[in-house]
């Protein structure tokens, strides 16, 4: 039976207009996580069998999936089935518009991420029949996409936290989740007094299986309750994870031992020392928000200067033939 996510009324009936409201999508291209946000105005209680998190799909260490606005399970099935044919995000953002269920993807909304190469590509499409306020964001490595909503200061607020936010990728989510914490978000929930009914938020590494995220937090409430589900988010968010940044440089897990970078925090040039000096080194290092800043070949060791680079922390990917790392380094260069 088709799942219709978001119903309003007309009169007394209730008409086949099914929406979905905020959701966001996100690619890490130095740990390759991959992860997905997400709330709406719909009581699920009602709709058994649905999972919180449903509308986002992730495939771990290739890509993300936001099927939403008139939501069909046969189109999310073939977008599902798209990435894993190995379509690129804007090819199939194109293909689920020419191919849609029903013919009419001016009611769907959909944002894609999927790796190319080493950086992810992203792509969004908003139809021109969802239901106002309507748009979406797309960025480097993640997108944003909303419909029914308050207006654009949903969508803007959600960009803004996100590349704000230092951490790591679930941090990131978690804060952009927080900058869509305004009552009427999903402008339905305005008389219940919050931003939505029910909320998620999921990221996979790259050794997970697919349906099965390491992280995985959500949430339902129902429609009277007057909850805020963004503030029962955090509190579950709060519970299994830490966004406090190491400022040590060391990450928490490493492939292979004893590599070094110093000094750190940095103010004009740092040192990295490979535990594999035998060995090429491929040095990629990325801001928070996922924009590379340097790229190079080492063997045993380099020198990177940060004369240019603006004050906050970054991540240091390792990459040779006996394994992967992360650092990270806290910048603040000398004016």
């Amino acid at each position: 039976m088709r799942f219709l996510l978001y119903t309003f009324l007309l009169g007394s009936h209730l008409v086949s207009k099914a929406q979905d409201t905020f959701s966001m999508l996100a690619f890490d291209s130095i740990t390759r996580e991959v992860g997905a946000a997400g709330a709406s105005c719909v009581d699920l209680f009602t709709f058994p069998g649905y999972s919180n998190d449903f509308i986002c799909e992730l495939f771990p260490d290739t890509g993300a999936i936001a099927s939403q606005a008139s939501y069909l399970p046969q189109n999310q099935n073939n977008a599902r089935y798209r990435m894993r044919l190995g379509d690129n995000a804007p090819q199939l953002v194109n293909w689920l518009q020419a191919n849609d269920v029903q013919s009419n993807p001016t009611v769907r909304q959909y944002g894609v991420i999927r790796m190319d190469s080493l950086w992810p590509r992203t792509s969004a499409f908003t139809g021109t029949n969802c239901l106002n306020y309507k748009s979406h964001r797309v960025g480097p490595n993640y997108t944003i996409e909303g419909n029914i909503l308050l207006g654009s200061q949903v969508l803007d607020s959600m960009e803004a936290r996100f590349k704000r936010q230092t951490g790591d990728l679930a941090c990131k989510l978690m804060a952009a989740m927080q900058g869509a914490k305004m009552v009427g978000a999903d402008s339905r929930c305005a008389p219940n007094g919050s931003s939505s009914l029910f909320a998620f938020l999921k990221v996979t590494q790259p050794t997970d299986t697919f349906g099965r995220p390491s992280f995985l937090i959500s949430l339902k409430t129902h429609n009277g309750a007057g909850i805020e589900p963004i503030d029962s988010l955090q509190a579950l968010f709060d519970a299994a994870h830490s966004c406090t940044v190491n400022t040590t440089g060391l990450a928490k897990t490493r492939l292979y031992r004893d590599d070094k970078i110093f000094p750190n925090p940095v103010n004009s040039l740092f040192t990295i020392i490979s535990a594999v000096p035998g060995e090429t080194t491929r040095v990629l290092i990325t801001d928070v928000n996922g924009t590379l800043v340097y790229s190079a070949s080492m063997k045993g060791r380099t020198q990177v200067s940060v004369k240019n680079w603006q004050e906050g922390v970054y991540f240091v990917k390792l990459i040779s033939d006996s394994g992967s790392m992360v650092l990270k380094i806290l910048c603040n260069p000398t004016q």
